[in-house]
């Protein structure tokens, strides 16, 4: 759609103007082609902007990359980041993934489900899905874990997250007996690739709390919600897993998104019972912002 845009323009308006002038000329307009752009694909970009100067300069405009990186992500616009859009949307599209930073070796394949959105600083996280949870205001987390098979986590960094589901060769653990493989589901906050503690190392995992299934379980779940959008009609439809969900001969991993949640599902085979692993990374110390999660089951 490019070119003939160019084509028509120029053959209109040319005329008998000099040729030193056409660089200058009128037809070559900022506003029309930064509304071009954002039809553009983040390939298609670099491409036209690889073309002469004067597209490489109108490419690089903030407001055509976020536009473009909003669009393609689905979800609102954050308030404030932290780097400029065209590296979050490289961050976020350049095939990367965490397993690719720590652990490959423990890695054999992943998807990606999409981005969402923590509007406020609290997350659910759980392994059962139904209906929307209440949430106790008294429990501690280990009561919590126990009863409901669910956590609070707080001090989130809000804005855009990431995620996807991971199968990975189960790391060192406690379990003797574990030959298998494991499912993570894993968001990011879309800085954290780009973050100085993160390349350098100083940024790791920590464990959030574990619950141990020790019986027969026909599922691995695991889901993230926004606290403040539990009851969304939108969320609900990540609550409602019986509409998405695979039928139970259907092994392959399944996975609903939607502004303010996440979840996966994976039906299971014969089994003994189910560790469920939640684990935070912080942008710093034990009050830092958490800018990662992960919800990880492996059979016992």
């Amino acid at each position: 759609m490019v070119i003939p845009v160019v084509s028509t323009f120029k053959a209109r308006t040319m005329g008998n103007r000099p040729k030193s002038s056409l660089m200058d000329s009128h037809w070559y307009e900022a506003d029309l082609w930064t509304e071009i752009m954002k039809y553009l694909d983040g390939k298609s970009l670099v491409m036209l902007g690889a073309t002469c100067r004067w597209f490489h300069r109108i490419t690089m405009e903030e407001s055509v990359w976020k536009f473009v990186c909003l669009r393609d992500l689905q979800v609102p616009e954050s308030q404030h980041v932290a780097y400029k859009w065209n590296q979050l949307y490289r961050s976020a599209f350049d095939g990367s993934h965490s397993y690719q930073f720590r652990q490959p070796e423990k890695h054999i394949d992943w998807m990606r489900i999409g981005a969402f959105f923590f509007d406020s600083p609290v997350a659910l996280l759980t392994e059962k899905l139904g209906v929307p949870a209440k949430i106790p205001q008294r429990e501690t987390a280990e009561i919590m874990i126990q009863t409901t098979g669910s956590c609070v986590l707080r001090n989130i960094k809000t804005g855009i997250w990431l995620a996807d589901l991971q199968l990975v060769r189960c790391p060192v653990c406690n379990l003797s007996t574990c030959e298998g493989t494991m499912q993570t589901l894993d968001a990011r906050h879309i800085e954290l690739f780009l973050s100085e503690g993160y390349k350098n190392g100083s940024w790791e995992y920590e464990s959030v709390e574990t619950h141990e299934i020790k019986k027969h379980t026909d599922m691995a779940t695991g889901a993230i919600f926004d606290i403040k959008h539990l009851n969304d009609a939108s969320t609900y439809e990540v609550w409602d897993a019986k509409a998405w969900m695979g039928k139970p001969n259907d092994w392959q991993p399944k996975a609903r998104i939607a502004h303010h949640a996440v979840a996966v599902n994976t039906n299971l085979q014969q089994n003994e019972g189910l560790l469920i692993k939640y684990e935070a990374m912080r942008a710093g110390g034990l009050e830092a912002d958490v800018v990662g999660i992960r919800i990880s089951q492996q059979l016992i």
